[in-house]
């Protein structure tokens, strides 16, 4: 039987806000028409079906416009995003940020296998292995805080979010700077919790994630 983690509290992950969320303010009525050109993949208010592409319904607007910033500028390799965002100008993608950050995630359920393990290890972490508890910056009910522009994770595909621990972990998620920096602020925090995580504690914790609600 599958089963679906309900919370009252509010908190995040692992990425911050870079100036440019500061700079654009969104409108999410605006965003509602503009947000047509990401339906094909991420569905019509963010609810993506397929583990391919993330559920986008919930994040905040800062955390989603630092991140297609990043995509457009090269910093991160997405493909299949780059000709849907080359011409959005930074007004559109504030604004569909903004929509998107209106709208309620659904999902699949957490794995009935996985997901107590995943829990214990997203509330308390491993202080012997050095893991932090992942509610400390993406909270209980992980729904981010947009505030800091620490991303959401609720309702994730649990495929996706593997994914994503293993970009952190080899260093392949961001293209790295001049200095040799991953091109987005707290991505090294990631890659060295990332890099602690075992194959066993990403699908954990991505199920765990999967049913958070």
């Amino acid at each position: 039987m599958s089963h679906r983690i309900f919370a009252t509290a509010v908190l995040v992950l692992g990425f911050s806000a870079g100036t440019f969320a500061a700079e654009v303010r969104g409108d999410a009525a605006a965003g509602a028409a503009k947000a047509a050109a990401c339906s094909g993949c991420h569905g019509l208010n963010g609810n993506s079906t397929s583990p391919e592409w993330p559920v986008i319904a919930g994040q905040n607007a800062n955390y989603l416009l630092d991140q297609v910033r990043i995509i457009k500028l090269g910093g991160r390799s997405a493909p299949k995003m780059v000709p849907v965002v080359k011409d959005l100008s930074d007004q559109d993608l504030a604004d569909i940020g903004a929509f998107f950050a209106t709208q309620t995630p659904t999902g699949n359920e957490a794995d009935p296998a996985y997901w107590k393990a995943g829990q214990k290890l997203y509330r308390y972490g491993d202080a012997a292995r050095g893991i932090p508890a992942c509610s400390t910056c993406h909270g209980p009910v992980g729904r981010g805080n947009p505030a800091a522009g620490y991303p959401a994770l609720q309702a994730q595909h649990s495929g996706y979010t593997v994914r994503q621990l293993e970009g952190y972990a080899n260093g392949t998620r961001y293209a790295k700077d001049a200095a040799g920096k991953p091109q987005s602020a707290n991505a090294t925090i990631m890659a060295t919790v990332a890099a602690r995580l075992s194959a066993e504690d990403r699908r954990n914790l991505a199920s765990y994630i999967q049913g958070l609600r």
